[in-house]
């Protein structure tokens, strides 16, 4: 059998170009084609039949859109002629094969977005890279959520860069606003179809959270963005202390542990860099961490609290235990302060015993009465 000298058609020789777009060019030219012969048929109509312009267009749309509202009708052998060549077996033809192709192409579009295919058109969006080895979705959900309650977050658009979800996002996610696209960060295609260069933040995740070996790749991925001059708005997550150096070789603005049960730390990485930082001495002994310290709290401010502690050296205070034992975080600050306990932020390596806290706020008490008593000796009498 001798081979084609030519192919089926046109598109078969263009497997360079997505299917997407074949099918779109398809459709303009079916328009184009549409558009001419429904102003040849307006010409010969208006040429042929005692109508004017206006009635000449109105007569063909009605025909072309199989209305027909009889107000007006071909009368000369000319324009039914014309009538029946260009718009039953042209243009209502046309139509058709058009809207089979639009069809055709929304399937299209539906199947690549399940696929992770589809390139969408963002920029001032988040880039995430990589999937937690386990739970991804509901860490994503989890982030969303709370990267839009922060203000002028509210509708920024998440693409996900991964190879996980080959079946589709699940649909909790979806209805998140959150779509992806199925490739690696170390694709230099995939971090181009998702548009990493007009992204706002790009995040790219440990691929395995335990595992120091995973900062190996995340560190090409990280290098290729440096590459892009894309480094000063990444922020990475990564495994081993060891390695941090070198992510910030390459310019890396945010460098931050892989925390999977509390996403809300890498939000606050994103939109305040920064604050990882203190967050993460919470969670350690190496420089700070958070203190409680069991005493009674009966006659003193926040604000009053805050300062002692601070004036002497101690630490910051966070929050304070009421009698109900609950944990009052940010309290009103000129409000008297009730309760059996505080939560210091201290310094690890030397951290105060509860007799220095107390003794803070005995010092604290004495010189605010010391300071009333100065305010009043230096008011004129019969003033309150």
């Amino acid at each position: 059998m001798l081979p084609l000298r030519r192919s089926l058609s046109p598109e078969h020789a263009e497997t360079h170009l997505p299917m997407g777009r074949i099918i779109r060019a398809r459709m303009k030219r079916l328009f184009l084609i549409l558009i001419a012969m429904i102003t040849l048929q307006i010409l010969i109509i208006w040429a042929a039949e005692d109508l004017d312009l206006f009635e000449s267009i109105w007569l063909t749309l009605t025909t072309a859109t199989t209305v027909g509202y009889g107000d007006f009708s071909p009368k000369t052998p000319v324009g039914r002629i014309s009538t029946m060549l260009i718009m039953f077996v042209g243009v209502i033809t046309m139509l058709t094969i058009i809207i089979s192709d639009f069809i055709e192409y929304r399937f299209y579009r539906r199947e690549q977005i399940l696929k992770g295919r589809w390139i969408y058109k963002m920029k001032e969006h988040i880039v995430i890279i990589n999937t937690p080895k386990t739970g991804g979705a509901q860490y994503f959900m989890r982030f969303a959520s709370q990267v839009r309650a922060v203000p002028g977050y509210e509708t920024i658009p998440i693409m996900l860069v991964t190879r996980e979800f080959p079946a589709g996002l699940p649909a909790e996610l979806s209805d998140c606003g959150v779509v992806h696209y199925h490739g690696s960060g170390s694709d230099p295609e995939a971090l181009k179809a998702a548009h990493a260069g007009s992204a706002k933040h790009i995040i790219v995740l440990a691929a395995d959270e335990a595992d120091p070996i995973s900062d190996s790749l995340t560190f090409d991925i990280a290098h290729r963005l440096a590459e892009s001059n894309l480094g000063s708005h990444t922020t990475v997550e990564c495994v081993s202390d060891r390695n941090r150096e070198r992510f910030k070789a390459l310019g890396i603005r945010t460098i931050i542990r892989p925390v999977r049960t509390y996403p809300e730390i890498m939000v606050r990485a994103v939109v305040a860099p920064g604050s990882e930082k203190v967050l993460e001495d919470m969670f350690n002994y190496e420089r700070d961490h958070p203190h409680r310290y069991d005493l009674t709290l009966d006659d003193l401010s926040w604000a009053d609290i805050v300062s002692a502690l601070v004036r002497h050296g101690i630490g910051t205070a966070l929050a304070y235990i009421d009698n109900d034992d609950e944990v009052i975080c940010h309290p009103p600050t000129n409000d008297e302060v009730e309760g059996k306990g505080l939560i210091v932020l201290v310094r690890s390596t030397d951290t105060p015993g509860v007799e220095v806290v107390e003794e803070a706020l005995d010092r604290y008490r004495k010189f605010l009465a010391s300071w009333h008593e100065k305010d009043q000796a230096g008011k004129p009498s019969g003033t309150a």
